[in-house]
């Protein structure tokens, strides 16, 4: 319910190529849940998938709302033969010429009017956007379960090495899950 409310209140859901394809992501579908959160804009925050390469699922680039129409950022030198299939069913932003650049994606969003971006992953993205200092808060959630014997980050890859010290902004707790929301100071 905390994630779903998280995605009714942001303007853009955006999410890394890897991630989306690992964890089946598709166009965000309207929930009953939302009710008025969604008031005076679209119906469902559009799907940002950001890639170097173009390589992603076709169902992300189909079956959004006209009015929420995926949006794919990639760099200047993605295959161009992929690049002109995205632009058939969703809108193309070019973000940097090797890698996509944290900054260059904001401006994009903002010049399209979404200001709340939700990133929801990966990893490798998180570390971008951690390391560009483009973090406003982090939410975060620890299940009872314990995973191993791989030692799993919530950021990763070649980013530049950060740290950031973040405030405590809220707790909350269900059958021992914790949802743990911070903010920068």
């Amino acid at each position: 319910a905390v994630m779903s409310v998280l995605r009714g209140q942001a303007d853009v859901v955006l999410a890394g190529a890897a991630t989306a394809r690992i964890e089946g992501y598709r166009p965000v579908r309207p929930r009953e849940l939302w009710g008025d959160l969604r008031e005076g804009r679209s119906e469902t925050p559009p799907l940002a998938v950001a890639t170097r390469t173009l390589d992603v699922h076709p169902d992300i680039l189909k079956g959004a709302p006209p009015q929420s129409r995926t949006i794919v950022i990639t760099t200047e030198s993605a295959p161009a033969d992929r690049r002109r299939e995205a632009e058939q069913t969703a809108d193309v932003v070019v973000a940097g010429r090797d890698r996509v650049r944290p900054v260059a994606v904001l401006e994009a969003l903002s010049d399209r009017g979404l200001y709340r971006v939700l990133t929801e992953g990966g990893p490798h993205l998180l570390a971008e956007f951690a390391a560009a200092g483009l973090l406003d808060e982090l939410c975060l959630t620890l299940s009872p379960r314990l995973l191993g014997p791989e030692a799993s980050r919530i950021v990763a890859g070649d980013a530049p090495s950060h740290a950031r010290d973040l405030r405590l902004a809220g707790l909350l707790e269900s059958k021992g899950s914790l949802f743990l929301r911070y903010t920068r100071p």
